[in-house]
């Protein structure tokens, strides 16, 4: 019995014993486990992080390239910023520039193109009155609207004190002839003087076809006219084409120059008058502010002056042989302004009207 009793308490002893180790191995082992099992979880995200700087590292190491797209990435996105904003900035300048460039457009054409596009120059309509004296002393008591005077013989002040009552003043000078007496003939090359103006033996024919030559003489002579004040000009000999010359000139060659002389007068403000040259008044009515004629009733002429009066601009005239009956009725119904006048301009003169 006893014997039992100790195999019953050896047993239970023992199986306490292998419970009590079962029970701290498996402890151990949840232990183990619990440690096994963070371990690896920290261990792989260090692994993790570190695999990831590695592999960084890696690419940035083995693929240059890669690396230069990396580290140049930001710098691209500032610079496409950067350039974004400059384009939208110099849009904006554009917009704006745009907006003002015809206006800034417009000035400057204006200020290139002024001898065409001022008109802010005197302009004589049909039925001014006007008187005409180039040779002697000035008669300045006619009470006309126009005086005209040669350019070289009268001062500034006589030209100012027709203006100071409310005159306006035409300048003349010949543009295609050479005439021995001026002040500026020795600005004349031999090469430009052709024969003599019949009638006028202390003139010569110009060629007219060198411009180039004749040009600066006659700018000086229109910015003299300019200095003394005169509301315009009345170029001479501008039809010398027709003429025994002396030169092979053609209609294009006086054409050019006849446009040339306008232009170069409307650049300064002055008015500008076509002297006779008939033939050419189609082309160049356009051109020229007034027309001045000697004798159209003489040769019967008179009509192609008319382009002048349709375009409401003055037609002024002279007979020296017809008597004031034969032409002021028809002189007047053509709404043209008609004198009387001898040869020598020298101020005694007939008004029709």
């Amino acid at each position: 019995m006893k014997r039992k009793v100790l195999k019953i308490i050896l047993l239970v002893l023992a199986v306490a014993a292998v419970s009590t180790i079962v029970f701290a191995n498996i402890k151990q082992t949840d232990d183990k486990k619990k440690l096994i099992e963070g371990t690896p979880e920290t261990t792989t995200v260090q692994l993790s992080n570190i695999a990831t700087d590695f592999e960084l590292t890696e690419d940035i190491a083995t693929n240059s390239e890669e690396s230069e797209t990396i580290a140049l990435a930001p710098k691209t996105e500032l610079s496409k910023t950067t350039i974004n904003e400059a384009t939208e900035q110099n849009i904006s300048n554009i917009e704006a520039t745009k907006v003002n460039k015809p206006e800034l457009k417009e000035v400057q054409t204006t200020k290139s193109n002024e001898s065409l596009e001022n008109t802010n120059w005197w302009k004589p309509n049909p039925n001014t009155s006007w008187q005409w004296q180039l040779m002697g002393t000035l008669n300045p008591n006619y009470v006309v609207d126009m005086y005209d005077v040669d350019l070289f013989d009268n001062s500034k002040e006589a030209i100012n004190a027709l203006q100071n009552k409310g005159i306006k003043v035409i300048c003349y000078f010949s543009a295609g002839s050479y005439e021995d007496w001026r002040i500026d003939e020795d600005d004349f090359p031999n090469e430009v003087k052709g024969r003599t103006l019949e009638g006028w033996e202390d003139e010569k024919w110009l060629d007219i076809s060198k411009i180039d030559l004749i040009a600066p003489i006659m700018k000086n002579r229109l910015d003299l006219a300019v200095k003394k004040g005169c509301d315009g000009v009345e170029p001479d000999n501008v039809d010398g084409y027709l003429n025994n010359n002396g030169f092979a000139l053609t209609y294009q060659h006086q054409l050019a120059y006849n446009k040339w002389l306008a232009e170069e007068a409307h650049k300064r403000g002055l008015t500008v008058g076509l002297k006779n040259d008939l033939e050419q008044i189609p082309e160049l009515v356009g051109y020229f502010d007034f027309a001045l004629n000697e004798q159209c009733f003489e040769y019967d002429e008179c009509e192609t002056l008319l382009p002048f009066i349709a375009q409401n601009k003055a037609v002024f005239g002279v007979e020296y042989e017809l008597q004031s009956k034969e032409f002021c009725n028809k002189a007047n119904e053509l709404n043209f302004d008609w004198l009387k006048m001898e040869y020598d301009l020298d101020g005694g003169r007939t008004s029709c009207r």
